[in-house]
């Protein structure tokens, strides 16, 4: 049986290791409290650019320097934000852990910044924003979370052309600091490690890092209801969002077995009815997205103008009608759901870097790491009758609706 090993460092930032048997490589995922919702007023997009900067050299390498220092032990490193965090990923053979952590550590202490870096980290943070008008699915999402949530949650993280193009230089110096502090660093490490030697490293490379950021607060609900972006395109891109529970919620679990039978790719309710039986769309889809604080089901449907509204209609049908008497979950659904979500965490299992990724947000959104085994044994507890009551008590509440395409919507 797995075993994760929690500590707190001396600097107040959070470990968590899993040593893995039978592998060998090893991975870190570091999770700072600097995401999108630290963007200052007006410089939305400054997140994005510490995710390519961080990667161009620190006070001791140049950015060539760092990359051939990488390439030397075989490992890959990156750097990505995020709407309430900002995630620092390595991947690396176990036995060179050891060499990569100071690398890492330098990369995220003490950055190099320099101005040369700041230009091309925004060029390309403002190709990624321009390579949005080539994905409609991608736009009409970020317009639905716009509307969905309030601020800062509403952020995309990908900034905008006003905000990157307003950051200057002494901005990335001296927000990073302030924010990329160690009270709020959750870390974790999976793989042929050992967990106290592990510890014991940290403590070294951290022992000069200090201070605390509390993190931004989830602001209320945003204006939510019904919102078109007119486009003259050959496609209607719908989505369709609404609340569901936070990670933390005992119902978690049993909102990913609902939304898994909705859309559990071609078995799934959404697929049969809205595809199969109608031919309505060439793409529908639901996923949960659970954090701390709130947690989301969104439901997309891309379809032809002259179908949408029935899509739509049907979509939402479907929705509604797996809460009622008449829409109770079969046990097939059940079976096929529960086979489903075990065989993903199964996979994930297999990865150094998704247990990583996973142990540091389990700590995150829950306050503690859950092993594999930990996981299995909550969903071999569910019941086709656990499932159906909570049905009898689950509700779409507000919803969302945002719907990207040609001419007019109107209800």
């Amino acid at each position: 049986m797995s075993m994760i090993h929690s500590f707190r460092l001396a600097c107040g930032a959070t470990l968590v290791v899993e040593p893995m048997a039978g592998v060998r490589s090893a991975a870190i995922s570091w999770l700072l409290s600097a995401g999108a919702a630290r963007d200052p007023a007006g410089k939305d997009g400054l997140s994005t650019i510490w995710s390519e900067m961080l990667l161009r050299g620190s006070q001791s390498l140049t950015s060539r320097e760092q990359a051939d220092a990488f390439d030397r032990l075989g490992a890959g490193r990156s750097a990505e934000s995020r709407t309430l965090t900002f995630r620092i990923g390595a991947s690396m053979l176990g036995e060179r852990l050891v060499e990569v952590v100071p690398l890492l550590t330098d990369m995220v202490l003490r950055p190099r910044f320099e101005p040369e870096a700041l230009d091309a980290s925004r060029d390309l943070a403002l190709q990624a924003l321009e390579s949005l008008k080539d994905d409609p699915q991608e736009r009409a999402s970020i317009l639905a979370r716009s509307r969905h949530h309030a601020d800062p949650l509403s952020r995309s993280g990908m900034g905008t052309e006003e905000g990157l193009n307003a950051i200057q230089l002494e901005d990335v110096r001296a927000i990073w600091p302030a924010v990329a502090t160690p009270a709020e660093s959750i870390i974790g490490v999976a793989g042929n490690v050992d967990a106290e030697r592990v510890r014991e490293q940290f403590d070294r490379v951290f022992r000069d890092w200090q201070g605390s950021c509390p993190e931004p607060m989830p602001g209320g609900p945003g204006p939510r209801g019904a919102g078109h972006a007119s486009e003259e395109t050959n496609q209607v891109q719908i989505i369709l969002l609404h609340d569901a529970p936070t990670e933390a919620s005992p119902d978690s679990l049993l909102e990913k077995v609902v939304v898994s039978v909705l859309s559990g790719g071609m078995a799934g309710r959404l697929f049969s009815e809205v595809r199969e039986k109608r031919g309505l769309c060439y793409s529908v889809n639901a996923g949960y997205a659970g954090d701390r604080d709130f947690g989301t089901v969104a439901a997309y449907v891309g379809t032809t103008p002259e179908r949408a509204r029935e899509s739509l209609t049907v979509l939402r049908a479907e929705l509604e009608r797996i809460n009622t008497p008449g829409g109770q979950v079969t046990p097939a659904e059940f079976q096929r759901a529960i086979v489903g979500l075990k065989s993903s965490l199964i996979f994930s299992g297999e990865s150094t870097g998704s247990r990583a990724s996973a142990i540091t947000g389990d700590v995150r959104r829950l306050g503690y790491p859950r092993t594999l085994e930990a996981m299995a044994a909550l969903m071999d507890g569910l019941t086709l009758e656990r499932i159906n009551a909570y049905l009898g008590r689950r509700t779409l509440g507000s919803v969302t609706v945002q719907t990207l395409g040609p001419g007019e919507w109107k209800d």
